[in-house]
């Protein structure tokens, strides 16, 4: 078993989304519903909340399950006790790129959003797409996502 860390739950259960992450009685209604698990049967989202209950905090945050979830809720409307699972995922991954642990892709997908403001870079053809269909021109940049994204120091 990895290290495990004590404080580990009480610092996801400050988490929002994650606050009722101790209720959980591993029925693995969430496990059974999930649409990644059938193609991936090495995730496992009851497992996921037992490791953060018992404190394995390096396993999660470095490791790459938390990032194989595709955010359906499809665990979160079916768990028996209400627990925010999605949203405690998505606490754990933000837990993780706080300590370095962001996958390669999530960082150049940050560095997009903050040099052009969004993921894909929009050219002429777009531009005239939307002119067809009635909608305003994007500005090529955008300062707000840039603003979110910067660091606080």
């Amino acid at each position: 078993m990895e290290k495990s860390s004590s404080g580990f739950a009480a610092l996801v259960v400050r988490e929002p989304g994650a606050e009722g992450i101790r209720s959980c009685y591993a029925c693995g209604t969430c496990t059974a519903g999930c649409p990644v698990r059938r193609v991936t049967p090495a995730y496992n989202p009851r497992k996921l909340i037992r490791m953060v209950l018992l404190g394995m905090q390096d396993e999660i945050l470095a490791g790459k399950e938390i990032w194989l979830c595709s955010s359906c809720y499809t665990c979160q409307e079916r768990c028996p006790q209400g627990i925010r699972i999605t949203d405690t995922i998505i606490a754990l991954r933000n837990l993780a790129v706080r300590e370095g642990h962001a996958p390669s892709g999530i960082s150049m997908q940050a560095n997009l959003i903050k040099g052009q403001g969004r993921l894909y870079a929009l050219d002429a053809f777009d531009d005239k797409k939307r002119k067809k269909a009635g909608l305003p021109s994007l500005p090529s940049e955008v300062e707000g996502a840039k603003k979110l994204l910067e660091k606080k120091e």
